[in-house]
């Protein structure tokens, strides 16, 4: 190991330690962290430490680049707070419309059963009238057929009745023109 990378090393433990001024963070307005660094004291301790002036500035600036890129890449607190805030605000902002949606959906789903109901109502309602119509067309028809067989029925009793009066009146005339031959006949010979 070259003098110079020791007392590069050397100067960096003691750049570190807790007696020496230290690297300090300060929180910008724009909400980056910077690390401020004060460059001259510590060009100045490298340099008591053995290392030439332009290597000391060199790592000096090296470090300071090796800071700022880091701290590009960190969010500070107050960054990851917002950003916290603002996930929150857009889980809470996705759950409302997501209960909004569902109770819109229920609530038409409610309207489609409602509505469902009422159209198997109605066509309850109207079966019931068409099979109450049938119904009523049909005993119509049996009573009409049930008037017209007891039409018919007194029809043919009465022409019973009628061929009955002249078979017993046709009888009575035969038996009484059979009696009168008869009686004719009794007389002649007697």
């Amino acid at each position: 190991m070259s003098a110079a990378a020791a007392a590069c090393k050397r100067g960096f433990v003691n750049l570190y330690s807790t007696h020496h001024r230290h690297i300090s963070q300060l929180g910008q307005s724009t909400g980056k962290r910077a690390f401020l660094v004060d460059t001259l004291a510590l060009v100045r301790r490298l340099e008591a430490q053995g290392i030439p002036s332009k290597q000391a500035e060199a790592i000096t600036e090296a470090l300071r680049d090796s800071l700022e890129n880091v701290a590009d890449s960190f969010v500070s607190k107050s960054e990851m707070h917002k950003s916290e805030m603002v996930q929150d605000s857009d889980l809470s902002k996705f759950k409302s419309e997501v209960q909004s949606s569902q109770e819109h959906h229920f609530s038409m789903l409610q309207h489609e059963t409602e509505k469902l109901r009422s159209d198997i109502q109605k066509m309850s309602s109207e079966l019931r009238y068409e099979i109450r119509a049938q119904f009523d067309e049909i005993s119509a028809q049996l009573k009409e057929g049930k008037h017209e067989t007891a039409k018919l029925s007194h029809t043919l009793i009465a022409q019973l009745e009628a061929a009955k009066y002249d078979v017993i009146k046709y009888c009575i005339g035969t038996v009484v023109s059979v009696s009168a031959v008869g009686l004719a006949i009794v007389r002649m010979l007697m």
